[in-house]
């Protein structure tokens, strides 16, 4: 969903990266500043209950990091490992926002319900980006969901935000629908999955037959 508005991303981000390019700052740099100053922020700020400003820290950073991409353009630098090192750390990232929510409704919002089912959002999340990327190594397409990365952490953090400014009930609200959501995008890549790989076999395409844990162990 949040693809389409990549363009006007980018009409935004493209001058500051203009400016970075001018610089020794790498994208990989930046990467890797954004996904500490996010992990950092989410969790020493939400288990303490500092849900909205926890929210605008994450927020700075997730809109910093998305700077790694327009830089790598500017420069020219592009790179598969670049690529490798964001995915990778975006997973880092997404785990401390998750964490830190459940870490929260364990020790000030005494709910582990809900502390469990933020667990589950992350859980489910990794899925859903695990399944698009073994697809991959196997040939397959499965670059289909109703939520994904994007989605996900949009609604996460509006969801802490809103709850931080004394919303009542809108974190429970938002982790619950994006449990369903997740789910829902998880069976969805699994069936485009199947139908790729079914397209393939009537189509006579060999297949590979590896094991659950070969390939890039994302």
């Amino acid at each position: 969903m949040l693809t389409a508005l990549r363009p006007a991303l980018n009409r935004v981000l493209d001058p500051a990266a203009g400016v970075l390019a001018r610089t020794p700052v790498t994208p990989d740099t930046i990467t890797i500043i954004g996904t500490i100053g996010m992990s950092a922020g989410a969790l020493a700020l939400f288990p303490a209950g500092h849900l909205f400003i926890g929210t605008l820290v994450c927020t700075f950073f997730v809109m910093a990091d998305m700077l790694d991409g327009a830089l790598a353009r500017v420069k020219g630098t592009a790179s598969v490992f670049g690529g490798f090192l964001d995915s990778t750390l975006d997973r880092i990232a997404d785990a401390s926002v998750f964490s830190g929510l459940a870490a929260w409704f364990v020790f000030g919002g005494h709910s582990r319900l809900l502390a469990g089912v933020a667990l589950y959002c992350l859980v489910v999340g990794s899925l859903v980006s695990y399944a698009k990327a073994r697809a991959g190594d196997l040939g397959l397409h499965a670059d289909v969901g109703l939520a994904e990365r994007g989605e996900r952490l949009l609604i996460a953090l509006v969801a802490a935000g809103l709850s931080g400014l004394g919303v009542p009930y809108v974190l429970a609200v938002g982790l619950w629908a994006l449990s369903a959501a997740s789910t829902f995008t998880f069976g969805q890549r699994v069936v485009a999955a199947h139908r790729s790989a079914a397209k393939q076999a009537a189509a006579g395409v060999r297949q590979p037959r590896t094991g659950a844990d070969s390939g890039s162990g994302r």
